[in-house]
């Protein structure tokens, strides 16, 4: 079971205004950041107790997270961080060609605002230079989420949200974060200098082959992993 003792910290998050969205946002970065990996059983009375909110509201929280294909519920086991399937981790690469690349080919007319992209490739860089691996995948998250945000829409920005932070439960699994997220860091820096260049139409182009290449690593080394557990349960 997921140690919830670390939750404490962030029951300041919830103030005076505690909410089950509250609980989701919370529970939902730490199961993007790993704190509660694919598999793990999330025990009502401790997240409930580190946080300081009722049964109810963190059923609620728990529901919100289910929906967004985060958490299951098994039938007398309780609740679980989801563990992805090969389908669904090329499913999620489907939603983001489709939605990341109209973003980018919906543009308009440059310049364009990209501090928020120059601000996740100097993050990967940093992080690439300490050795800092995952810190390397949340950076590569982050030049995605503010490629996103440049359509300026509210309701895009959330469904990718919900895909983001499912990507990463596949991410979490693999045995190699380096080989897997260093080598798109000089693709993120060719897309943001492209985009500095006003050609989105070739910025698109670059990002489609990303997203295929990347889908591609991510099933191959998911797949392993995969079955590797699968042989060690036998």
């Amino acid at each position: 079971m997921a140690d919830a003792s670390g939750l404490a910290d962030d029951r300041a998050l919830l103030g005076r205004t505690s909410t089950a969205e509250r609980v989701s946002d919370i529970l939902r970065s730490r199961i993007a950041e790993g704190y509660f990996p694919p598999g793990a059983r999330l025990s009502e009375d401790s997240i409930g107790g580190a946080l300081g909110v009722s049964r109810n509201t963190l059923r609620e929280a728990f529901r919100l997270l289910t929906h967004e294909r985060l958490l299951v519920h098994q039938l007398n086991r309780g609740v679980f961080v989801r563990v992805l399937t090969i389908e669904d981790v090329e499913d999620i690469y489907r939603t983001r060609r489709l939605v990341e690349c109209a973003v980018v080919r919906g543009l308009g007319d440059p310049p364009f605002a990209l501090d928020g992209l120059a601000s996740a490739v100097a993050d990967g860089t940093k992080a690439a230079r300490e050795r800092k691996w995952k810190g390397v995948s949340t950076a590569n998250i982050h030049f995605h989420r503010e490629l996103v945000a440049l359509a300026g829409s509210a309701r895009t920005d959330e469904v990718m949200r919900s895909v983001f932070a499912e990507l990463r439960l596949a991410f979490h699994v693999v045995d190699d974060p380096r080989r897997l997220h260093e080598p798109y860091l000089a693709r993120n820096r060719q897309i943001l200098e492209t985009l500095r260049d006003g050609d989105a139409a070739e910025a698109e182009q670059l990002l489609a082959v990303y997203l295929d290449d990347s889908r591609r690593g991510l099933v191959e080394a998911y797949g392993q992993r995969v079955a590797e557990g699968e042989r060690a349960a036998r």
